[in-house]
């Protein structure tokens, strides 16, 4: 069995009623809206990761506030060649403030669009479950820095 480890920071901005969000082509074809964010790569420093990301997906540059909390997955499955592959997905969210720049989509990249979002609005897009985790760590801000409901 292949083990497979991905560390990746994200943030969640929010201003007046609004979240900045990214969309990202799906496999099926149907767009989903994420958090800004995405990858490390070797030897970054995840405070680095999130700013770097939040300005290839929307154009923003950001000051990081805080570090909200840190989302782990882990899941089994079958790559396109029938091998089995234990993934584990560590994910970093930080809370962030746009500094400059200015709103733009992404160019040959993961996601192909930008916007604000209403908050009210969030639960009727079609997403990625990372959004609704950002957004509870975000809001309940948990001692932890585990999101509610995350396995004990």
């Amino acid at each position: 069995m292949r083990q497979k480890l991905r560390v990746a920071a994200y943030a969640i901005c929010v201003r007046d009623g609004q979240i900045l969000l990214a969309r990202s082509p799906a496999p099926d074809g149907t767009p989903e809206w994420v958090v800004p964010g995405g990858g490390m790569e070797h030897g970054e420093d995840p405070y680095d990761t999130v700013r770097r990301e939040v300005e290839e997906e929307t154009g923003y540059r950001i000051e990081v506030t805080g570090l909200l909390g840190v989302d782990s997955s882990r899941r089994v499955f079958r790559d396109g060649f029938g091998r089995t592959v234990d993934h584990h997905a560590v994910r970093l969210v930080y809370e962030g403030r746009v500094t400059g720049g200015e709103l733009r989509y992404e160019v040959n990249g993961s996601t192909d669009l930008a916007a604000w979002q209403d908050l009210d609005a969030v639960p009727g897009l079609p997403r990625i479950s990372l959004v609704d985790t950002a957004l509870r760590l975000w809001r309940d801000r948990p001692v932890t820095g585990r999101p509610a409901g995350a396995l004990d």
